[in-house]
């Protein structure tokens, strides 16, 4: 049976896949134009909303409280993970729950984020009251300017009315695009005005491939002692002695100060290879002014840099000193590469 079916959605009318792609064009189309027309918008009277929305947020001693009903709810939801990623702390309140004791959540220091296309949401009644009673500042995000969450908001953020793009008018299609969009807005505001860096979003963002992106060349580099250091005087026996000791495949060559003068790569020994490699001093087989880096680069910046210079280990400083070593394989495990 399970079978028969496959079969049967793989023999499609190619008309009905006209029709099926026409659907997706025209609906690309229509939230494409609402897109278009919030742009808009934000060059008017919104822009002007919009900012002060953004300082009051910033200004805040408390958390940011998002909340909405039914699609606003889920649209809500994402916007709240987006800004706590990105340094703003905030939390999701179901409209719901709030009416049933989570308003206690709610502090004067706070500033509740209300989403709702019409602005006449039942469940937000008590929410709206509650902000308007204990003075907690108010932002909607609404189309409905004269609504009751309009008319309540200290900070009215109103979209412009925007054609859906379900063929009825009915589902939440457009209109959940803008709002979404304008919730992605201030997230990537306040991340500007808090100077959020890449090091601040590993914090938040420790595991999977992203925190993979955002790790650093100091978090995988290997330290000294775990380091092959050699001067440039030492002969090659005693050099390569130091090399199998570790697992780097190099030696790193510091001159009597201690600052970076070159490095000897497995390759450099199969180059130079001759019955009295043992006897001569590292500074005859090393390249000099090797590629080099510092803790605090992006693992996946050094990552390009090793592959566009077909090298296998970089060389961490700290001023002219060497620090640590990066090698491609620590990239590996961690997931970077």
């Amino acid at each position: 049976m399970n079978a028969h079916l496959a079969n049967a959605a793989l023999r499609h009318d190619p008309a009905d896949g006209a029709a099926i792609r026409a659907a997706a064009l025209r609906t690309l189309a229509v939230e494409a134009k609402g897109l278009g027309e919030l742009q808009r918008a934000m060059e008017g009277p919104l822009g002007e909303a919009f900012v002060r929305a953004v300082e009051a947020i910033h200004a805040a001693k408390g958390r940011l409280i998002v909340t909405g009903m039914g699609k606003s709810g889920h649209v809500g939801n994402k916007i709240t993970a987006t800004l706590a990623s990105t340094g703003t702390p905030c939390f999701f309140l179901h409209p719901a729950e709030a009416s049933h004791g989570d308003l206690g959540m709610v502090t004067s220091g706070d500033v509740i984020l209300a989403l709702s296309w019409s602005g006449e949401t039942a469940e937000l009644r008590d929410i709206i009251h509650y902000s308007r009673r204990h003075r907690v500042p108010l932002i909607a995000i609404t189309a409905g300017a004269e609504s009751a969450l309009g008319r309540a908001a200290d900070i009215p953020l109103i979209l412009p009315r925007a054609e859906e793009a379900c063929p009825h008018g009915l589902a939440p299609t457009t209109s959940t695009t803008l709002q979404l969009v304008l919730g992605d807005a201030i997230a990537m505001a306040l991340l500007e005005r808090r100077g959020f860096t890449p090091a601040h979003f590993h914090q938040f963002h420790p595991g999977g491939k992203l925190g993979a992106q955002l790790l650093t060349v100091g978090d995988l580099m290997k330290r000294a002692p775990d380091l092959p250091l050699v001067r440039e005087d030492m002969d090659m026996g005693a050099v390569i002695v130091a090399m199998t000791g570790h697992s780097l495949g190099c030696a790193i060559v510091v001159d009597e100060a201690g600052a970076l003068a070159g490095i000897i790569t497995d390759g450099d020994l199969r180059r130079h290879m001759a019955p009295d490699i043992l006897a001569r001093q590292a500074r005859t087989l090393m390249t000099r002014d090797p590629h080099s880096t510092v803790p605090e680069m992006l693992a996946s910046a050094a990552l390009k840099e090793m592959n566009e210079r077909k090298i296998s280990v970089l060389v961490a400083l700290e001023g002219n000193r060497p620090v640590g070593a990066l090698h491609m394989h620590a990239l590996l495990q961690a997931g970077v590469a």
